[in-house]
């Protein structure tokens, strides 16, 4: 596999943690380096850990990964882009419309948006690619565009915080829509 082909990957499998990063600068009234960092450790963790764990997982198992990899996403998705909306509708209680940056937030959102890397590290087992090196690349973009899309997404959303919850729900859902969508071979 060449250079271009795993950073074309790298990229591709970054969009999801890109958007989701996007929707929580949307929310974050002053944006500090730390909710970059965060969104980039996680997203860019799990996108080390997913195809790692995928390409120790093996073709043993790929049939099985391949088949309900974009049903858990979907699901996971989902249900956190659902409940975005939800609460995004409720009462202006103290703390309610500020990001949730914390392990119970982030980590089901990494889990989601890395779990196509999974499948991908099970292929990347039977194409016999270097795997240290390829999530090496995979993990750094997924944190460089996650990190600048909590800034992008503060940067444009600051007078749209009373929204952001709703719009990142939203897009939220629809990601997981997509990833069935294609997974299920309705979309290309």
């Amino acid at each position: 596999m060449s250079i271009t082909d795993l950073l074309i990957i790298a990229v591709s499998l970054s969009m999801d943690a890109f958007a989701v990063s996007i929707c929580k600068g949307l929310s974050v009234p002053k944006m500090k380096l730390r909710h970059a960092l965060i969104c980039g450790v996680y997203f860019g963790g799990f996108q080390i850990l997913m195809p790692l764990l995928g390409y120790l997982l093996g073709s043993t198992f790929a049939g099985l990964i391949q088949h309900i990899s974009h049903w858990v996403a979907f699901v996971l998705l989902a249900l956190i882009g659902a409940n975005m909306v939800r609460e995004s509708f409720g009462g202006e209680e103290e703390g309610e419309c500020q990001p949730d940056f914390g392990w119970r937030a982030m980590l089901p959102l990494a889990v989601a948006t890395a779990i196509d890397a999974l499948a991908v590290g099970v292929s990347f087992a039977a194409l016999r690619v270097a795997i240290l090196p390829s999530v090496l690349i995979i993990g750094a973009t997924t944190f460089t565009l996650s990190a600048a899309g909590v800034k992008i997404g503060n940067a444009f959303g600051a007078r749209y915080q009373k929204f952001a919850g709703r719009i990142g729900g939203i897009v939220l859902i629809l990601m997981g829509c997509k990833i069935l969508l294609e997974g299920l071979g309705i979309l290309g």
